[in-house]
């Protein structure tokens, strides 16, 4: 009876644990939904690990680091209007392990002109502490 007692409590207390990791990662994906719709860049890009291992890939193929993806970011979207306003529909949030999640959404933007959409795939790395993409494949 008390090893069950145990296992119930160590279960129970793992789920907890595990539901504080989606609600951190879903919190930094929405710190960077409101930098974004701020016009932000610098603030959208503390959600990633700021490494030259960061890795993206895009329409123009896989791209590594953190300045890297900043640039061209900046070069993809040059001023508000350009960013328009984002919007996430976060479809799946799977806790892999302690440190390491997996995060499918779609992602789409209002702008004055056309309203551009896809989904991503993101890799997060609980670094120091913080939940950080690591890896980032939008389409």
């Amino acid at each position: 009876m008390k090893k069950l007692l145990l296992c119930c409590l160590l279960a129970l207390a793992a789920n907890i644990c595990f539901a504080q990791d989606k609600q951190a990662i879903l919190k930094v994906l929405s710190v960077q939904n409101q930098a974004w719709n701020r016009g932000d860049l610098d603030a959208f890009m503390q959600g990633y690990w700021k490494s030259d291992s960061l890795l993206f890939v895009g329409k123009s193929g896989p791209k590594y680091g953190w300045q890297t993806t900043l640039d061209n970011y900046k070069k993809g979207y040059p001023d508000k209007t350009a960013m328009g306003q984002l919007t996430f529909d976060i479809l799946k949030v799977q806790l892999l392990d302690k440190t390491n999640a997996f995060v499918l959404g779609g992602w789409r933007l209002k702008r004055e002109k056309d309203a551009p959409g896809g989904y991503f795939t993101l890799w997060f790395r609980k670094i120091n502490g913080e939940w950080k993409i690591v890896a980032d494949h939008s389409s």
